[in-house]
Parts: C-alpha cells; sequence; structure tokens
C-alpha cells in the first residue's frame, strides 16, 4: 500500500527535537516547516496548508495547549490533526493534550518505526476528514442549485465541479445538470411559440379592425361614391371638343 505523504509543521523550541523531527520525516518523503513557539505555529498555519502538526508542549509565549484551543476555535485549523510531543514521564500533559483535541502523542526519544506508524494514522484520518468535508460541501452546492432553479437563477456551470465527482453524488450532479438544460430549451422553445403567437394574434386583430372598418356603412358609402366619382370622370382623349 502506498504511503500518505504530507506537509507537517513541526512545532518545538528545542533545535536538536526540531532537526531529529525533520530528519525522519523528509526520509518518508513528507514535507516539512516548523516554529519555535505556539505563536509563531499559528502564524504559519493561517499562511500556509499544512496536513499534520507535530506539537510540543511546553514552550515559550504560548504553550501547546494554548495552540490546541486556538486551533479548535479556528473553522480553517480545527480539522487539521495534532499530534503532542511529550516526554515519558509527562503523561498528564499528554492526557490533557488529546482532552483539548489532539490525535495522538510521541515521546521526544521516539522510534523511527512509531514515528511512521504515528504520521501515517493521523494522515490517513486527514485524508478522510478531507473527502467528508468535501463530501458535505458538494452535497451543500446541490442544495443551493435545487433553490436557484426554483428561483430561475441557476446555472448549470455553479455545479461543474461536483459534477466531475466519479461517483453517485457526481452522477446526480450530472442528471441535474442535464435536466436544468432541458429545462431551459423547453423554456426557450416557449417563449418563441408564446412571440409567434402574439404576432398571429396581432395580425389577427388588424385584421378584425380592417374588416370592422370597411363593413360599416359609412365606409361602404364612401367606398359607393368614390366609385360613382371614377365612373364620371371623362378622360380629355375620350371627350374631343366639338
Amino acid at each position: 500500500m502506498k504511503q500518505e505523504q504530507g506537509h507537517i509543521l513541526i512545532v518545538d523550541d528545542h533545535k536538536t527535537t526540531r532537526l531529529k523531527l525533520k530528519m525522519g520525516l523528509q526520509q518518508q518523503g513528507h514535507t516539512t516547516a516548523d516554529a519555535i513557539h505556539g505563536r509563531q505555529a499559528l502564524d504559519i498555519l493561517r499562511q500556509e496548508a499544512f496536513d499534520l502538526v507535530l506539537l510540543d508542549i511546553l514552550m515559550p509565549e504560548m504553550d501547546g495547549y494554548e495552540v490546541l484551543a486556538e486551533m479548535k476555535h479556528d473553522p480553517k485549523l480545527r480539522d487539521i490533526p495534532v499530534i503532542v510531543i511529550s516526554a515519558h514521564d509527562e503523561m498528564q500533559s499528554i492526557v490533557k493534550g488529546i482532552e483539548l483535541g489532539a490525535e495522538d502523542y510521541l515521546p521526544k526519544n521516539f522510534d523511527p518505526i512509531l514515528l511512521k506508524a504515528r504520521i501515517t494514522a493521523c494522515l490517513e484520518k486527514k485524508r478522510l476528514r478531507d473527502q467528508e468535508v468535501q463530501y458535505l460541501r458538494d452535497v451543500a452546492q446541490l442544495t443551493n442549485a435545487a433553490a436557484a432553479v426554483e428561483a430561475t437563477t441557476f446555472e448549470p456551470e455553479s455545479i461543474a465541479d461536483v459534477a466531475q465527482r466519479q461517483d453517485e453524488l457526481g452522477q446526480l450532479a450530472r442528471v441535474f445538470q442535464r435536466m436544468a438544460r432541458e429545462i431551459d430549451a423547453r423554456e426557450e422553445r416557449l417563449k418563441q411559440q408564446v412571440q409567434e403567437l402574439r404576432i398571429e394574434i396581432d395580425q389577427a386583430r388588424r385584421t378584425h379592425q380592417v374588416d370592422q372598418i370597411t363593413n360599416t356603412e359609412y365606409f361602404q358609402n364612401l367606398r359607393q361614391k368614390a366609385k360613382d366619382i371614377r365612373g364620371t370622370r371623362k378622360d380629355p382623349e375620350d371627350n374631343p371638343s366639338t
């Protein structure tokens, strides 16, 4: 099975620990960044996307507990898994870190095999969580699209990303797009038919109005008078002087 690779933030105020973790992670194919205290870590997390955080508990300026609390209250950070780094004799700190939302813990004197196992497990959880979040977002897009159809403001391209999915949700989006396009085409044909019908009605109305005028006694009298006038007119060539 192919190992999950991720971008991992190492947060520890001890340079030796940071270098040791960095080397171990890079040997496994991961990319890394590092911070020396909690405040710097939060600044980096808000500027760059990470798949996992390795977080020391005891640090200056802002400790690991405060970082965990900040992350869990930030919608953009709360789904990033955290592994707390702690000494073997700091079990109380480990428990508190997990209670605050950490996924797991790693002893500072870690074994490379243990490091790989913990990292792989957390990255797999992150991958599954990302899929779940994306699925919920796509469902919300389809829900919004249904509302847009009712409001006659739907654009098929608004769910183009969802339609690219190769699962039932993607199939539903493609069906939705096709039905919406068919409805648009049907409405366009109906508009054209209504316009043609209006033209026919206008023409029929004008014809009827003309018939009403020409069939009146007044108009018939005028027509007869015009005919009589034409009959009494004589062309000069037909009336030679005597």
